[in-house]
């Protein structure tokens, strides 16, 4: 069995991996929301890649919050054994108005 810490470098695919993300939403109706996000497991792709999906909330603010439910984008290799994924998707619409969440994940061992 493989062991993979946090400082790996891969190359190729590792099946049991996730990715974290600390971002901010788009303004609307003068705020903002903290989005903390941890994704699931990989799923594999037609083409060799993998992509994640993820679910939650984004953090109460201005009396209120959001629901979000996406996909990440394929694998994107940053080099020494690591790779992330692009991210662009709304919140739910809630208070009468609904957020952008987009970025890049953090890096997680793997090429692929």
């Amino acid at each position: 069995m493989m062991s993979v810490s946090k400082d790996a470098f891969v190359s190729g695919f590792v099946p049991e991996h996730n990715h974290g993300s600390v971002d901010y939403t788009s303004v609307a109706d003068g705020h903002v929301h903290q989005c903390l996000d941890v994704t699931s497991p990989p799923i594999p792709t037609p083409d060799g890649s993998h992509i994640h999906y993820t679910e939650g909330y984004v953090l109460f603010e201005d009396g209120h919050k959001h629901a979000y439910k996406a996909y990440s984008g394929p694998a994107i290799p940053v080099g020494n054994g690591m790779h992330v994924h692009y991210y662009d998707f709304y919140t739910t619409t809630d208070d009468g108005h609904r957020h952008r969440v987009q970025g890049v994940d953090m890096p997680a061992p793997g090429s692929k």
